[in-house]
């Protein structure tokens, strides 16, 4: 490490303003800051900082995201290997290969356009580059269905990086999640390759691993029988463990729970919120079954679709949720309660996570804003009787 920290330092000038490749220079702070804790300090006021960056933060989502990536890459492999017939002679790491490939190309589309935008629009306004993508990066490929064409997934990247991100001033200004921007995109430019029962299976054979299934192959999704007025066959288990059509990242509940525990840990999310989406939906869930309107149990609600990982990872997005202590009690309990909602009453779209975190980061800011204002009522109150 050390030579490469004597390497970096001698190339360095060279991006500097006056450098023959002073035009790259956002591309070698990114990657300086990366590798190495920046050394700059501040120059003027007082300034607290806090131990853990922006950088470390995403590293750390990250990292709590790579349980449900990699048992999404399974999956994707036991969904194929299942609807060919053939699961019962496919060994484990043919399965786990055979979805590799099948999801790596996206995270890698999504990360290639994502950044790259990123880059330029940093370089082009003289700017350093925010890390925010790293985590929007690997999750807008974990909420799409496998069989999304690639240049599709390309567009809602750079839609996405743009005109949800960059174009209200970047990480940490932008109003809606990103990944969520991306996802709706997708779902209302091409509604077909995002709904249905023919897009949840991987159907190309890879690398003379898996299967080329029929394009007339069909696997809906619990919640896509469920819209469609028919129980779903798949076991309380299944939902639970994952082995289920859906989207990537979406199905394991164990694998979101894991990556849950490490954001809880780390302090990086807020349970507050986290729990409020769940007592949201459990609320509006119960109330539906007991008003005979659901044809599942309450407790189906949060272990199908994107619910568990929308309430770990999206809803808890520290930029885009409520940030009073209080907010996001509020804040969360909407979102739960809004993505049962859209379920039950709308046939036609049985996901309902993603409309639902959308319209929660849409009032957001004015939860804070009541909470603030209440509380400086509160407190004028508090003075004028003190008096």
């Amino acid at each position: 490490m050390d030579r490469l920290r004597q390497y970096l330092n001698k190339v360095k000038p060279n991006f500097e303003k006056g450098g023959r490749l002073h035009l790259l220079k956002s591309f070698f702070d990114g990657m300086e800051t990366f590798l190495y804790v920046p050394n700059e300090t501040s120059q003027a006021g007082a300034n607290v900082h806090d131990p853990i960056d922006s950088k470390r933060i995403m590293s750390i989502v990250v990292l709590a995201l790579m349980p449900a990536m990699l048992f999404g890459m399974y999956n994707v492999g036991y969904q194929n290997y299942l609807a060919a017939g053939t699961l019962a002679d496919a060994s484990f790491w043919e399965i786990f290969f055979f979805g590799f490939f099948a999801v790596l190309p996206k995270i890698l589309v999504s990360y290639v356009v994502g950044l790259g935008i990123e880059f330029a629009w940093a370089q082009w306004k003289g700017e350093e580059i925010q890390e925010g993508y790293l985590v929007s990066g690997i999750i807008i490929p974990l909420i799409i269905p496998v069989t999304t064409p690639l240049w599709m997934l390309a567009l809602a990247c750079a839609f996405a990086v743009i005109f949800v991100k960059e174009i209200f001033g970047g990480t940490g200004m932008n109003i809606f999640n990103v990944a969520i921007g991306a996802r709706m995109f997708l779902f209302f430019s091409y509604p077909s390759c995002m709904t249905g029962d023919t897009i949840w299976v991987a159907r190309n054979q890879i690398f003379g691993l898996g299967n080329t299934l029929p394009d007339t192959m069909t696997a809906a999704t619990p919640l896509g029988e469920i819209g469609q007025g028919i129980l779903p066959d798949a076991s309380i288990a299944d939902m639970i463990t994952g082995f289920i059509p859906g989207s990537i990242g979406e199905t394991s509940v164990i694998a979101i729970a894991i990556g849950a525990v490490i954001l809880l840990i780390t302090g990086i999310a807020s349970w507050k919120t986290m729990l409020s989406v769940f007592v949201g939906g459990i609320s509006a869930a119960c109330l539906f079954e007991a008003l005979d309107m659901s044809m599942i149990p309450w407790y189906e609600h949060l272990v199908l679709g994107g619910f568990c990982f929308g309430a770990v990872f999206m809803a808890t997005d520290p930029v885009t949720s409520a940030r009073t202590e209080t907010g996001k009690y509020i804040y969360g309990f909407i979102i739960g309660l809004l993505a049962v909602v859209i379920r039950v009453m709308n046939p036609g779209y049985p996901e309902g996570m993603m409309l639902a975190i959308f319209f929660g980061n849409m009032v957001a800011p004015t939860i804070d804003y009541f909470v603030v204002q209440k509380n400086i009522n509160k407190r004028m109150k508090r003075g004028i009787a003190n008096k």
